[in-house]
């Protein structure tokens, strides 16, 4: 099994040979943790999520088109936080909604803050999630267009304008700090 691609797995999985997803978790769980980390900065609820993403794909596993799994996977990664948010609140609270939490959280005294990120917590829910995304990630356009509902031009488009807002925060942050 462990040559087996994600997509072949998840068609095993899908078909009832559940034992594929031990597989698929240890690829893919710390992925998923990190985006849920760098979106809500709560460790816990980060590991919770995480779980239950990987629940859900055990669950709605005959849901699986045969695309690609990445794409399948952040989709209910991204579904999930932003149930989350909106359970938490009683109202519909979408992923653009929860950048003051991390704003108003103070750091953590054991974990080393970056300028990076820093600068990545001051970008707009949107912006930092196609960057967590794209570039920590390394998710390919195709699959970040599948996953935002989008076209590839739009959010090749949209992770350059989100690069470009980055750098002017880092710079400006770093200037700040001399």
């Amino acid at each position: 099994m462990v040559g087996y691609t994600d997509e072949e797995l998840m068609t095993q999985v899908a078909a009832g040979r559940i034992d594929g997803i031990k597989l698929l978790f240890e690829r893919h769980h710390h992925h998923v943790y990190n985006f849920i980390y760098k979106m809500s900065r709560d460790r816990m609820l980060s590991e919770d999520i995480t779980q239950e993403v990987f629940y859900k794909i055990m669950k709605y596993r005959q849901s699986y088109n045969s695309g690609k799994f990445i794409s399948w996977l952040f989709t209910i990664a991204r579904n999930t936080l932003s149930s989350h948010y909106k359970a938490q609140s009683d109202k519909e609270i979408p992923l653009e909604g929860i950048s003051h939490r991390l704003q108003e959280e103070p750091p953590d005294q054991d974990e080393d803050y970056t300028l990076l990120q820093l600068s990545l917590a001051r970008l707009t829910d949107s912006d930092r999630e196609l960057l967590i995304l794209h570039r920590l990630q390394e998710i390919k356009y195709e699959e970040l267009a599948e996953i935002m509902g989008s076209t590839t031009g739009a959010i090749k488009t949209k992770v350059s304008r989100a690069l470009k807002k980055l750098k002017k925060i880092y710079f400006e942050n770093s200037e700040n700090e001399k």
